[in-house]
């Protein structure tokens, strides 16, 4: 445990820092934060319905209503009826966004590793090391 609000303070920062450089990876002219992410969750865990997915995202049901148009009218996603309630409209990826989502991560993973090669030895082995642990934080 970080005992000091100085250091709780620092790894925040860095956290902050490499989320803004993993955003400036991205390719240009990009999906937004919120549109690149709802994919994402609707790539690793399936349909949802927009309530749901606004409630991941931590936005109105309006706002997600206007991601989820945004990336339907891109061919990125679709609506249709769940499969257990007709009745209910659920949200899914299509094709098209899974491609998008594997372009996004390879250009990323490039220019990522790029900026890893200018670093010593013992810091890229240091983050690799590291990622399991970022990993099991991720998922909480």
């Amino acid at each position: 445990m970080i005992e000091t609000v100085a250091g709780q303070v620092a790894v925040a920062v860095t956290f902050e820092r490499l989320f803004a450089l993993l955003r400036r990876l991205n390719p240009p002219h990009d999906l937004s934060l919120t549109a690149a992410s709802t994919l994402r969750i609707l790539e690793s865990d399936g349909p949802h319905r927009l309530s749901e997915l606004a409630a991941k995202e931590g936005v109105t049901q309006p706002a997600m209503t206007q991601v989820v148009s945004r990336l339907e009218r891109d061919a990125l996603a679709v609506r249709g009826a769940d499969p257990h309630d007709g009745r209910v409209v659920v949200v899914d990826i299509t094709p098209a966004g899974r491609d998008l989502l594997r372009h996004r991560r390879a250009a990323r993973a490039e220019k990522l590793f790029a900026l890893l090669d200018t670093l010593s030895p013992a810091d890229r082995a240091a983050i690799l090391a590291a990622i399991p642990a970022f990993d099991r934080l991720a998922d909480r």
